[in-house]
């Protein structure tokens, strides 16, 4: 059904008297449906429904509506306002149900745009039998779910089409976010490292390029590399070339490249040879459905001028192929070569490119991080400049978009510049590319500049299309243009602080990896114009807009405070530890530009925790950091943001409690009750939680008011869809596609582009080193008045954040540290609100220490060496007390006190029922002597001072396990060692390795002592803590950090801490401390005594950081926790070790306590059932909200190693059922939790984990103790641990195959062991395994107690050992399979699954021998058949290319399948597996890290699993393989036959290879080297090769395409591999595909070894049902309990003579009916090991394989290729007439020396010219003048064949399919200097344009009829072949000013004549002989057309005489009458003198 809704038209143009009356008719197909008229109205709203019944067929690619608007006339014709074409190609793919059509223009009867517009929405239901056409340029992976969370069904009356869920569609979806999310989606699925890519780009042909007498050729530039196709001539070539670009990167980068597509026209000069161009993204191309983009046409543009319109049109498919992929086939349309430019252009739908200008304002910067060396300016204040540090950066800003960049102006030593400028960016619009980048370079005079920092703005989030948004949300137009701001935009990148050294992050400041430090912000803001073309690229902003941005600037205070609870897992202490929280940068402790702020927390030391990590002992006062910060206030946009996030948090908990509930199987009425909450819990939220009004905000931009439109309008939809979903769902199991899909869209909306307030930062530094840092949003703590769920999701809450290293190689292998912190972020003026979310009592004190010395025994202040007798912590910075000033608003309470450091109060074992001692022994030498014991030879891990093992003593209450012992098992030698080198001025290492050196001056040791707490009898009193020394003072041995409180022998200096109370004036509460600004006041005597400049020196964090007063938080009581984590199995963990397995243990840490597993040797899925118990932890804070928040537990997971350190498999978190009250009886569930590493995830642990708040009544109440396993091994106790059920594990262990060697040595006598359940269970050994590959005795079984719950099911492990002398058992391979949920069955059903093929029955049994007697009886007119069908016609009529058939089809011959993947990957045939799958067997550590285990071999079986009866007395059911074939070998005959390659990836410079194929089949290969097909990348083989093989050894038949090199090595291509004994083995009859007739001659004879009535026997047999039983001379036949008959199969079918007996025939179609696999050609895709996981083309072909014990079998088909037939196309060129008069001759009139050269694309060699009709004065020219072109056609492709070297140096000649085209070209002869072009025309001869009876009725308009006409419906109506011969005037045109004009009219006769007919009908070229058919006369030319040159006398006849006679006779008279006088004048004075002298004479 196709429902068009007509909703309304707008604009429609008034009539001369008064407005029309539309209505509106839409044309489907001839059908035509009106809707009703509307009086009187320009702009009406019909909202009508019209539907057009599609009688079940679907919509194909080429359906079109034509929609047209008319006024109704009540008398005459109706009048026609518009009427427009839309094209139904994306709903024929099925990607989408229904295509919104917005504001359609609408054109007049000639095609002018009207103005009026349009709108319409056309839904569409695809027919049940319409399946998406795969070849469909558009379908393929859509990756958008059927479900009706999708698709806008819009406003259909009856609710909708239900989906796949049973969902209506919601109405109308925010268009732009659908295809982001379908988008992001497709992308999300790579991993993020860099991987193989294959990019391939075919150019086609282009159409209308501009230019006369051109010659294209087009460049294609991809990722720094550029192809070029061959140079083409004349404005509409043809390529059809296919490029392949590898790369290799991050599809991150790779995804922001883009592909440019240029023409140029290769005669001009370079400079502006350039036509046009394209450039899109490759991330666009690879978001499309199935990565690629088919067949489509480009729109060319000049770069350079964006007014001017198209330049030519390029048609091309572009394919992106990643790890895996398959790229999609191209398929041709027969009428493809006509198809209509515009209704196929790759451009978003519905919309035209225009010209748009982004305009970026640059207003300015602010906190620009100093980026150039102070040496310079330190020159200067040496000669009394001032002082400037900061400004050491010199920034400007580059804006990039689309390949163009521009920079706005360089401010100079300026780190807040204000630039004020506009940067124009000409696009066009819609844009491919989709992100601005914009990049703060700090530039320099000398060097590289330096990017400061980069940031994007990504179009896709701050425009949107908009029109999907339908009329039901009321609002009209949702779409908008990019526009921004204007707004800050903070910069991240590498760590502020400066330092002359190269920056070892410096990527991080050019956008790549989390930046981890703020650089600064820019504020900016962007606006787009279309059309408009701005003046000047960059342009000042004028002072107006400057005034305007004033009011975004407005800043107000915001207050953070942060209370650290805990820091754990700390792993390298070293230095002490301080963390810092910086906001901006505001408490960035090293940045001299703000206040000094309470931005750090004090120093501490870690402390051991007496298992494995360290942890900082903060005890009951918790360091407290406060960082005020000035920003904008943007709380509108968070307030949205945190409200959608609240929702989507919810919905995302629920979800993933569905899908829990879905995986354990609950049953079906507490899923529903699940779903329902979600849903219900869904709509609540939606509807009650609504996203902020903006009115009366300030900062509002007008992005926010669309973006409020756009989320709005979103939400809308989801409510309406999860109502509709809760309402209208049958299967609730599929909706959590459509769930998950509003998941993705809710987090997409809560995206916030403008958001203006920096990062939260927090950084741990050791010592004064930066170390690893997080990343917090703002709006994830801030504090919201508008409602509690706008409030950020962390608000004063406790969360756990696990930091990270910066630009972390390992991708988070280790952890840093983790610490728990409770933070909150709001405006000062809420900053009571933060009193209710404060826990504890917060304190401020100012702090300094008082140090002594002992001198001679006496403790006193004279030998204090470089230290005060008051400093601060760190002992550097002198202090008095009467110096501290408290800041305003603070004053002293009380005096100064002597407070000791509490948390040395606590010893480290407190809480701790096992503890470990550890000291490391030092031993020093000089570089090259002896290693001798140093002054302080027992250290702790800080290389502080420690006591020797002997003085340490057992404390009351615990007991030594063991002795002092080595501790070697980290990165040390095999003595426990590490070594490591001093470098002055330090007095220890820092970093230590494990291999000792010569230049290694110092080496130390762990030793380590475990002890235990003995059991305190009950009632006695807990020791008391320890007060440590009376007076405070704590003890150390020399200046160190580590101090003790108790003294020792050794300690020379002692200190102790004043501490002085600080209290706010007035104000109380928490929120107090927000008051703190600004130190405490600084040595001011210090400063006096030093000069000015030693001042300056002084580190800027002596002035203030360390003089900040310390604000903690105090807890008055802590309580007491208890913890029980079960850790029960986990499962495909990575194997480290070099065996192929790993030792796994697990480290489990729960804020300061750690505890460590048992280890477990050579397993991957370890099953440690054992329970951790941790007795006493404490935790301070409200249980309440422990209970809300509780805190992690980590669980890590190593690989024992005996030698080296443990390496760490991965880590799992997750977290514990909190049980405020012990008596609640919720158990904790066992959870399967991944286990990541390196951000990828490595296995899957199950695990579980309760803690409970112990009351003060002791542990009477817990748990019971879990029961023992071993001394402290608790197992997992009953009600948590998984149920468990007796079953039964039958393995079919069949063989093994490809062994390789393990240790040199091949696997000759293997066995395979089985591990299931802790059972474990041996096959016999194979004896030989080169004779025989299969396991002696077949079948093994084994009982295990499995969990009943298919979620905790542990894997079946197959180990395969080898057999070796001496006893030597190893594990040669190993295989982990670990979904048993496949092979589950029910023992009762009878199968015949064990049962095997047919095939094997009759080896088993191979005395009586079948033949098969072909019947010869009828010798056919086979000959005179071959010529008209032959294999290659049932293949074409296959694949659907009927043209090339020929009358196959008409004969009703069998078709074949064509399967466009491997036959294995067919689903109906399950892999070919089905008796028995083949695993691969792995060995060993993946060494490189990425890459799988190396596989070693494959073992072939099966498994089934069942469950056992509990009672012992009932019978056990019955085994489930019997009845298996003989497993010894077999010798087969194969065939192979190779149709052709698709696609090869090219392997020669030229962009093609030279292909050939070669097969190996066990020991034995056939190279086909002297059949490769010269310069081809689509071969056709058409290849057939035999080879005979012994099943099982050779199994693997390896086809490999090769690529022929005349002096190098032959390349490899790619290579496929197919398993025979698979398809020998599988009773899907694999090994010869069942055609569809049964024929006994002709080209279909059946090739199988046994008749179908034999086969269908066996199977019968093997199915375990009685034989068919046939009546009425066969043809009936019952089967299966079924009865079939001839007729119902050959009703309606033509029986042609070819046929065979019909009862043969009845059991082939009762066979066909059994699910078996068919004749077919299967397409298999080709791997190569240098792109192993990329397609390199693909092979279709099939293979047959006939056992010969049975018998020869039928003959093969032939399959050699077809050849091309020779052609004659003779065209007369009669005369022509109207030619450009070109010169201008002596005389001064126009002429032209007319001449017509003519030529088939392809075969310029070949190009013919006529004689010359000299002197044509009015363009007539007469020739009588015969071209013969020759040329090789392929009428089944209609392509002419050419082949040609495509250079002198070419070996080969290429082959190249091309268009049969015929060009004509009029010229101007002239003989000194070049011809000149008149005009030209070019003819396609498949589809020719009809010639013109006369002259006159010839115009330019016929040609360009072509273009616009629809494709002809008749098939070959214009082709010259089908017509023979046509005769008439053509058109030549010329280009001038860019238009076309008429240059030339031409008669001609054209004919194509076959080969054999020109043999009878000859012709020669020109007027030569034999010139006849037709006999051409010599051309009646005026007596004026000769060449002047070489007919002088001609020319003084016709020439001169004729024009200048009259000028030649008077000439004469007047040269008679001068000689006449002349000789008068001569004679006279002598006839004179004569006459004087003698008169008479």
């Amino acid at each position: 059904m196709l429902r068009v809704v007509v909703e309304s038209a707008k604009g429609l143009p008034k009539k001369k008297l008064g407005n029309p009356d539309p209505f509106t008719a839409v044309v489907y197909k001839d059908e035509k449906k009106k809707t009703k008229t509307i009086g009187n109205e320009l702009n009406p709203v019909w909202n009508e429904v019209l539907e057009f019944d599609l009688k079940g067929t679907g919509l194909d690619s080429s359906s079109y509506i034509d929609v047209i608007v008319k006024d109704y006339e009540t008398i005459g014709k109706d009048k026609l306002i518009g009427s427009t074409k839309i094209s139904l190609r994306d709903l024929s793919s099925g990607q989408v149900r229904s295509l919104p059509s917005r504001n359609l223009p609408l054109a007049n009867e000639s095609g002018q745009n009207t103005g009026a517009t349009v709108n319409l929405v056309i839904g569409y239901d695809p027919p049940a039998s319409a399946v998406p056409n795969p070849n469909d340029p558009q379908a393929g992976d859509a990756t958008v779910d059927a479900g009706g969370g999708e698709q806008g069904n819009e406003t259909l009356p009856d609710g909708g089409q239900s989906s796949s869920a049973g969902i209506p569609s919601p109405p109308g979806q925010p268009g732009k976010l659908h295809l982001q999310m379908a988008r992001g989606q497709n992308r999300s699925r790579l991993a993020d490292k860099p991987q193989d890519f294959q990019i391939r780009v075919r150019i086609i042909e282009a159409r209308q390029l501009p230019g006369n007498n051109i010659k294209p050729v087009v460049k294609v530039h991809v990722c720094e590399q550029t192809h070029r196709t061959r140079i083409k001539r004349g404005n509409n070539p043809f390529f059809d070339e296919m490029f392949f670009y590898n790369v290799h990167m991050l599809p991150s980068d790779l995804f922001d490249k883009h592909i440019s597509f240029r023409i140029y026209n290769s005669y001009s000069l370079r400079a502006d040879s350039l036509m046009g161009e394209f450039k899109v993204d490759i991330g666009y191309v690879y978001d499309e459905p199935a990565h690629c983009i088919m067949r489509k046409w480009l729109l060319m543009n000049d770069p350079d001028d964006s007014s001017s319109g198209a330049k030519g049109y390029l048609k091309v498919s572009l394919f992106v192929v990643g790890t895996g992929d398959e790229p999609p086939r191209e398929k041709r349309d027969s009428n493809d070569d006509q198809d209509d430019i515009e209704s196929n252009l790759l451009l978003p739908a519905g919309v035209t490119l225009r010209w748009a200008t982004l305009s970026l304002k640059v207003f300015r910067a602010e906190d620009v991080p100093q980026m150039d060396d102070a040496f310079v300016q330190t020159m200067k204040e040496l000669f009394g400049g001032d002082e400037n540090k900061k400004n050491l950066v010199d920034p400007f800003l580059e804006a990039s978009f689309a390949g163009k960049k521009l920079c706005t102006k360089i401010i100079e030593k300026n780190a807040n510049p204000e630039w004020n400028q506009v940067l124009n960016l000409q696009v066009k619009f819609p844009s491919m590319c989709e992100r601005v980048k914009l990049t703060v370079f700090d530039w320099d005079r000398l060097t590289r500049n330096d990017a400061v920092g980069t940031t994007y703005l990504n179009l896709a989030k701050i425009a949107s299309s908009g029109g999907e948004i339908e009329a039901t949300t009321g609002s009209s137009e949702v779409g908008f243009l990019p526009v921004f701001g204007p707004c800050y935009i903070n910069l991240y990148g590498s760590p502020r602080e400066f330092t002359g050294l190269p920056d070892p992050y410096e990527d991080l400041n050019y956008g790549m990896g989390e930046g981890v430090a703020y650089r600064g912000r820019i504020l900016v803001e962007l606006s787009t114009k279309l059309d408009g073309k701005a003046d000047k690229t960059v342009d000042s902003i004028s002072s107006d807009d400057i005034l305007v941005v004033q009011k975004y600037q407005r800043r107000r205070k915001y207050c953070l405070c942060a209370v650290f609870h805990s820091a754990s897992m700390i792993q390298e202490p070293g230095e002490p530890i301080q963390f810092e929280v910086s906001i901006g940068n505001y408490g960035n402790k090293l940045d001299t530009t703000c206040k000094p702020l309470a931005s750090t927390t004090q120093y501490s030391c870690a402390v051991f925790d007496g298992n494995h990590y360290y942890y900082l002992p903060w005890a009951n006062t918790k360091p407290v950091v406060v960082v005020t910060s000035f920003w904008e206030d943007v709380s509108h946009r968070m307030d949205s943001v945190n409200i959608i996030l609240h929702i989507t948090h919810r919905l995302q908990s629920n979800l993933d409690e569905f899908k829990i509930a879905i995986l354990a199987k609950v049953p079906d009425n507490q899923l529903v009750e699940v779903w329902l909450k979600l849903l219900t819990e869904l709509i609540e939220d939606l509807e009650s939680f609504t996203t902020p009004e903006l009115e009366g905000r300030s900062n509002l931009t007008s992005l926010d008011i669309q973006i409020k439109k756009l989320r709005d309008s979103a939400l809308a939809t989801v409510k309406d869809g999860a109502r509709h979903m809760r309402e209208e769902a049958r299967e609730i199991r599929d909706t959590v596609s459509d769930i998950e899909s509003w998941v993705d869209k809710l987090a997409l909306l809560a995206e916030e582009p403008q958001n203006s307030m920096p990062d939260v930062i927090i950084w741990m530094l050791r010592g004064e080193k930066r170390v690893a840092y997080s990343r917090i949003p703002a709006h994830q703590i801030l504090y919201s008045t508008h409602s509690e769920q706008a409030c950020g999701q962390h608000c004063g809450k406790t969360q756990t954040v696990f930091l990270k290293y910066p630009m972390d190689k390992n991708k988070g292998l280790k952890v840093p540290v983790q610490i728990r912190v409770n933070m909150w972020l709001g405006l000062a003026a809420h900053e009571k609100k933060f009193n209710s979310y404060s826990e504890g009592t917060f304190s401020v004190f100012a702090e300094m220490y008082e140090n002594q010395a002992q001198v001679f025994g006496k403790w006193g202040t004279t030998g204090l060496v470089g230290r005060y007798k008051y400093s601060d912590v760190t002992g550097k910075l002198k202090l008095k007390q009467e110096y501290f000033m408290p800041p305003r608003g603070w004053e002293w309470e009380g005096d100064w006190f002597i407070d000791p450091e509490k948390a040395l109060l606590t010893e480290a074992d407190a809480g701790h029922t096992e503890f470990m001692d550890e000291v490391f022994q030092n031993e020093a030498r000089f570089p090259g002597g002896e290693w001798k014991a140093p002054s302080e030879p027992y250290t702790d891990v800080n290389g502080e001072k420690s006591r020797s093992p002997g003085e340490f003593d057992c404390p009351p209450g615990w007991n030594w396990e063991t002795e002092w012992s080595v501790d070697d098992n980290r990165a040390v030698d095999d003595q426990g060692w590490e070594y490591g080198v001093t470098i002055p001025p330090d007095d220890k290492p820092r970093s230590w390795v494990s291999a000792e050196k010569v230049y290694h001056i110092h080496r130390r040791r762990r030793l380590v002592r475990p002890r235990k707490r003995v059991a305190v009898p009950a009632g006695a009193v807990a020791e008391r803590r320890n007060q440590g020394d009376p007076e405070g003072w704590e003890f150390s041995s020399l200046i160190g950090w580590k101090f003790h409180q108790k003294e020792r022998s050794s300690d020379t200096i002692r200190r102790r801490r004043w501490r002085r109370k600080m209290a706010p004036e007035g104000r109380l509460g928490a929120s107090a401390i927000f008051q703190l600004e600004g130190a405490l006041g600084v040595d001011i005597e210090e400063k006096e005594k030093g000069s000015k400049a030693d001042a300056n020196k002084a580190d800027a964090t002596k002035l203030f950081g360390a003089n900040t007063p310390t604000v903690s938080c105090s807890f008055e009581r802590s309580h007491m926790y208890h913890l029980r984590v079960y850790l029960y199995q986990a499962r495909n963990l990575t194997s480290m070790d070099k065996d192929s397995f790993s030792d796994p243990y697990a480290y489990i840490s729960f804020l300061h306590v750690s505890k460590t597993t048992e280890k477990l040797s050579a397993t991957l899925n370890p099953t440690w059932d054992q329970t951790l118990i941790f007795s006493d932890v404490e935790i301070y804070g409200d249980p309440q909200k422990i209970a809300q928040r509780p805190p992690n537990v980590v669980v890590e997971f190593y690989d024992y190693d005996q030698v080296g350190r443990d390496e760490l498999l991965g880590r799992s978190v997750f977290l514990p059922l909190v049980k405020l009250n012990p008596g609640m009886n919720e158990t904790p569930k066992l959870l399967w939790i991944p286990i990541m590493q390196k951000g990828n995830k490595a296995g899957e642990a199950l695990v579980a984990a309760e803690l409970i708040l112990k009351e003060k009544t002791g542990d009477s109440n817990l748990p019971l103790m879990p029961p023992k396993r071993g001394e402290k091994l608790y197992m997992v106790p009953q009600g948590i641990r998984p149920v468990v059920q007796l079953t039964a594990v039958e393995i079919l262990a069949w063989g093994l195959r490809n062994m390789k060697t393990y240790q040199l040595a091949a696997v000759s006598s293997p066995s395979l062991v089985v591990e299931c359940g802790g059972q474990r269970l041996e096959s016999a050994v194979i004896k030989n395994m080169k004779k025989s590959p299969n396991f002696p005795s077949s079948v093994l079984f084994i009982k295990v107690l499995l969990p009943k719950d298919e979620m905790y099911t542990p894997p079946i492990v197959l180990k395969v050992i080898d057999h070796r002398p001496f006893g030597r058992k190893p594990v040669v391979g190993q295989c982990t399979i670990t979904a048993l949920e496949d092979f589950r069955c029910d023992p009762y059903v009878v199968t015949a699954e064990g049962a095997m093929s047919s095939k094997m029955h009759l080896m088993a049994s191979p005395s009586k021998h079948v033949s098969i007697k072909m019947d010869e009886s009828r010798p056919l007119l086979e000959a005179q058949e071959k010529e008209t069908v032959d294999w290659w016609s049932k293949f074409y009529a296959s694949t659907g290319e009927q043209e090339k058939c020929g009358p196959y089809l008409k004969k009703g011959y069998d078709t074949l399948k064509v399967y466009d993947c491997e036959l294995e990957d067919v689903p109906d045939f399950k892999g070919l597996t089905d008796f028995c799958n083949t695993f691969k067997l792995l060995r060993g550590k993946n060494e490189n890290g990425d890459d799988d285990p190396t596989v070693v071999g494959e073992f072939k079986g099966s498994f089934k699993v069942y469950p056992l009866p509990d009672d012992p007395g009932v019978a056990p059911p019955p085994r489930q393989f019997r009845e298996l074939p003989d497993s010894g070998p077999q010798e087969c005959l194969v065939r192979i036959y190779v149709v052709r390659g698709i696609d090869l990836q090219p392997k020669d410079n030229n962009g093609s290879c030279d292909p050939y194929i070669k097969i190996s089949l066990g020991r034995n290969t056939i190279d086909d080297r002297d059949h490769y097909l010269p310069n081809t990348i689509n071969p056709v083989f058409g290849r057939m090769f035999e080879m005979t093989c012994f099943l099982p050894q050779d199994k693997d038949l390896k086809i490999s395409v090769y690529d022929y090199d005349l002096l190098t090595r032959d390349e490899k291509v790619g290579e496929t591999v197919i398993d025979l004994e698979n398809r020998f083995l599988s009773r899907y009859n694999s090994y010869c595909g069942l055609p569809q007739t049964y024929c006994i001659s002709g080209i279909n004879q059946w090739r199988d070894q046994l008749k179908p009535s034999q086969i269908l026997e066996n199977l019968a047999r093997l199915k375990g049902l009685s034989k068919p039983i046939s009546e009425d001379n066969g043809t009936s036949l019952s089967f299966n309990g079924k009865d079939y008959t001839l007729d119902n199969f050959e009703n309606n079918k033509e029986i042609h003579q070819h046929m065979g007996p019909p009862y043969e025939r009845l059991c082939l179609h009762v066979l066909r009916k059994q699910g078996l696999v068919p004749e077919h050609v299967e397409t298999r895709t080709l791997y190569s090991t240098f792109q192993p996981n990329l397609s390199q083309g693909s092979l279709q072909m099939w293979v047959d394989v006939f056992p010969k014990s049975i018998g020869p079998p039928g003959p093969p088909f032939e399959i050699t290729p077809r050849k091309a037939k020779k052609y004659f196309l003779r065209a007369v060129i009669w005369n022509t007439t109207d030619v450009t008069l070109d010169e201008t001759s002596i005389t001064g009139e126009r002429m032209s020396d007319i001449y017509v050269k003519g030529w088939m694309p392809g075969m310029e060699e070949d190009k013919q010219k006529t004689d010359v009709h000299y002197r044509s004065l009015d363009g007539d020219g007469n020739f009588n003048w015969r071209f013969v072109f020759g040329f090789d056609y392929l009428p089944a492709e209609q392509l002419c064949l050419v082949s040609k070297k495509e250079h002198f140096w070419s070996l080969d000649k290429t082959e190249f399919r091309i268009p049969p085209k015929m060009i004509v070209q009029i010229w101007d002869n002239d003989k000194f200097s070049l011809d000149d072009y008149l005009g030209s025309m070019e003819l396609d001869l498949r589809n020719m344009v009809s010639p013109a009876k006369t002259p006159e009725k010839c115009s330019l308009q016929m040609m360009d009829d072509l273009e616009m006409r629809t494709p002809p419906k008749t098939e070959h109506a214009n082709s010259l072949f089908a017509q023979q011969s046509v005769r008439g005037w053509w058109p030549c045109s010329i280009e001038q000013d860019g238009k076309k004009v008429l240059g030339g009219k031409v008669e001609m006769t054209l004919e194509i004549v076959s080969e054999a007919d020109a043999d009878e009908r000859p012709a020669g070229k020109g007027r030569d002989e034999p010139n006849m058919n037709p006999k051409l006369d010599p051309p009646n030319r005026p007596d004026t057309s000769f060449f002047w040159f070489t007919n002088p006398c001609k020319t003084m006849k016709f020439i001169v005489w004729r024009r200048f006679r009259c000028l030649f006779i008077g000439l004469i008279i007047l040269i008679i009458v001068i000689l006449f006088l002349a000789i008068l004048l001569y004679s006279l004075p002598n006839y004179i003198s004569m006459k004087i002298v003698k008169p008479l004479s």
